[in-house]
């Protein structure tokens, strides 16, 4: 007789565990930059990748913020119409977007950024410096085993390892701002 399985206990699953701490660390960062900025947490990731500085093509935004094309298409469309992202099409391509903050988007991106990082503090306040390198080392081992599981190259596509038509993932909200 094969021996009987253990059932599987939910709050011991870790990728339940990840999902949970992602989720909670992502409402704790979405009640601030809704409540203060009047921005969803997609909305926030592209305005935080194109605050890095330079323009970008959507693209690049999804493979840098890893949402759905979908997401991010509805994230910049939100953001052109309040006036925070500049859109323009490249010479010669009419159907790509190349994407900035627009002044009043980098204006706002320079209110919150210091607000993440103060929140990023905030949460950092509950690890040490050790911990808090150790969970960056696992967390991107985590991501890079998940991407193999997935059958995706972690070699830094630009795109992602996804295509165009991705499909989208699971929760709206999944990780931290």
């Amino acid at each position: 007789m094969p021996k009987k399985e253990p059932p599987l206990r939910l709050a011991e699953f870790l990728p339940y565990r990840i999902s949970v701490a992602a989720e909670s660390v992502s409402r704790a960062f979405a009640a601030r930059y809704e409540a203060e900025f009047g921005l969803s947490i997609p909305e926030w990731r592209v305005m935080a990748v194109l605050g890095e500085g330079e323009a970008l093509s959507t693209r690049q935004v999804i493979a840098r913020t890893e949402m759905d094309r979908v997401k991010v298409s509805r994230a910049v469309i939100r953001l052109a119409d309040k006036g925070l992202v500049a859109r323009a099409a490249p010479p010669g391509d009419q159907r790509a977007r190349v994407l900035r903050l627009a002044p009043e988007g980098e204006a706002l991106y320079r209110r919150i950024a210091p607000r993440a990082h103060a929140l990023q503090a905030e949460l950092a306040e509950a690890l040490s410096p050790a911990e808090i390198a150790a969970l960056g080392a696992v967390l991107e081992r985590l991501r890079a085993r998940a991407r193999r599981i997935l059958g995706q190259e972690d070699g830094g596509q630009e795109d992602g390892g996804q295509e165009d038509g991705g499909e989208e993932r699971g929760g709206e909200e999944n990780g931290a701002g």
